[in-house]
C-alpha cells in the first residue's frame, strides 16, 4: 500500500531541482572552513536573522544544545516551556552535555509570559541554581504549530535583559511563523541572543540546522560542535540543499498552512480537533482522543492509508509538508471522515 504520510514535515524528500543543486555543488573541507557553500549558507541565515555569524550543524537538537552549552555553566538553570522540544525530545541533553537543570513551566498554547518566568526565578542564594538562559519555541510543536506573539516575546526579552539572562529561540519552524505572521525573520530574532533554524522540516532539505548569534557566541559554539562530534568535512552538498530551500521553499509554506487549515476544519466538524480552529496557524493539526485510544486509532488510520504521529495516549498530530499534494489532501479528508465519522 502507498501511504499518505502526515507524521511530520521531516519526511519530505529532496526535489529533483534540489538534487541537481546538490549534485553540482562545489565542496571543500568545512572543518578547515574551506567549504564555500557552507560559508555562504551560514552567512545568509545570519544576515536573514540580523545576526553576525552562523554555524551549520547536523540537527536541530545539536543546534539547541550548542546554544545552551555556549550560554551557561554547569549548575545553572534554564527556563523553558513544559511541552517544548528541548525538554521533551532532546534525550536529556542539557543535563549530560551542559550540566544544567531545566525548569519547565506549563503555559497555555506553549506561550510563556514574562509574569510566569518572573515568578519562577530562583532567589539569589547559594542554595539555588541560578537562571542563566530562557528558551522559547516558535512555532511551538506540541501546541499545534502556534506562532509565538511578538509582543509577548518583547516582554519576555525585556524581563531577561533586566535580569541579565540570555535568550535562545528554538526556531526549528521559524519560517512557518514568518509566513503566518507576515513579519520579517529578524523581527523575531532581534530579541534573542541565539536562534536555531531547521532546514529539514518545512523547508524540505534532507538534513541540517543553522545556529546564529554574535561572532563570539558562534565561536564558542563552534568549539563545542567539535567536542560534540559535529564537525563535518565535504558538506557543500548538504549546504547546497539548504541554499536551494532558502531560495525556493519559504514562500510556499503558505500552501502547507492552507492544507492544514482544511484538515483542521474537517477534524473540527467531526469533533476531534483539540484546539479552537483559530489556533491552527501553520502546518500542524492536533486531534484529541479523551478515551486514551490513540494507539488503536493510529492503526486504523494506517489501515486506511494514512500515517499519523501519536503524541501521547490522547493526542494525534498531523503535519502538512512539501510532499503533501492537493490530491492527497482530498484523500486524507475522505480517510478522516471514514475513520472518525
Amino acid at each position: 500500500m502507498t501511504y499518505i504520510d502526515l507524521r511530520s514535515d521531516t519526511v519530505t524528500r529532496p526535489t529533483e531541482a534540489m538534487r541537481t543543486a546538490m549534485y553540482q555543488a562545489e565542496v571543500g573541507d568545512d572543518v578547515y572552513g574551506e567549504d564555500c557553500l557552507v560559508n555562504e549558507l551560514q552567512q545568509r541565515i545570519a544576515d536573514m536573522l540580523g545576526k553576525e555569524a552562523g554555524l551549520f550543524v547536523p540537527s536541530g537538537t545539536m543546534s539547541n544544545q550548542l546554544a545552551i552549552r555556549s550560554q551557561t555553566q554547569p549548575g545553572d538553570e534554564v527556563i523553558c516551556e513544559y511541552n517544548s522540544h528541548i525538554f521533551n525530545y532532546e534525550g536529556g541533553g542539557p543535563a549530560l552535555l551542559s550540566g544544567v537543570q531545566l525548569h519547565p513551566l506549563l503555559a497555555d498554547y506553549g506561550i510563556l509570559t514574562s509574569e510566569q518566568i518572573s515568578e519562577a526565578m530562583r532567589p539569589t542564594d547559594h542554595h539555588y541554581a541560578q537562571t542563566r538562559l530562557i528558551c522559547l519555541e516558535n512555532t511551538h510543536n506540541r501546541a499545534g504549530g502556534v506562532v509565538y506573539p511578538l509582543p509577548v516575546i518583547e516582554e519576555v526579552a525585556g524581563f531577561a535583559t533586566s535580569q541579565t539572562i540570555s535568550m535562545h529561540l528554538d526556531g526549528a519552524r521559524l519560517m512557518n511563523a514568518v509566513i503566518s505572521s507576515g513579519l520579517d525573520p529578524s523581527a523575531y530574532a532581534d530579541h534573542f541572543d541565539s536562534v536555531s533554524l531547521c532546514l529539514s522540516k518545512g523547508l524540505g532539505a534532507p538534513v541540517g540546522s543553522v545556529l546564529v548569534g554574535d561572532a563570539e557566541l558562534i565561536d564558542r559554539a563552534h568549539r563545542f560542535r567539535k567536542m560534540f562530534g559535529g564537525g563535518m568535512r565535504q558538506i557543500g552538498i548538504l549546504a547546497a540543499a539548504g541554499i536551494y530551500a532558502l531560495d525556493h521553499h519559504i514562500e510556499r509554506l503558505a500552501e502547507d498552512h492552507h492544507h492544514a487549515k482544511i484538515l483542521a476544519e474537517t477534524c473540527q466538524e467531526l469533533g476531534y480537533l483539540e484546539n479552537d480552529i483559530a489556533w491552527t496557524q501553520t502546518n500542524i493539526v492536533l486531534l484529541a482522543f479523551p478515551e486514551g485510544n490513540t494507539a488503536e486509532m493510529e492503526l486504523k488510520f494506517k489501515a486506511a492509508g494514512l500515517l499519523v504521529s501519536v503524541v501521547n495516549d490522547q493526542r494525534i498530530r498531523l503535519v502538512t509538508h512539501l510532499d503533501f499534494s492537493k490530491e492527497q489532501l482530498q484523500s486524507s479528508l475522505e480517510i478522516l471522515k471514514k475513520v472518525l465519522g
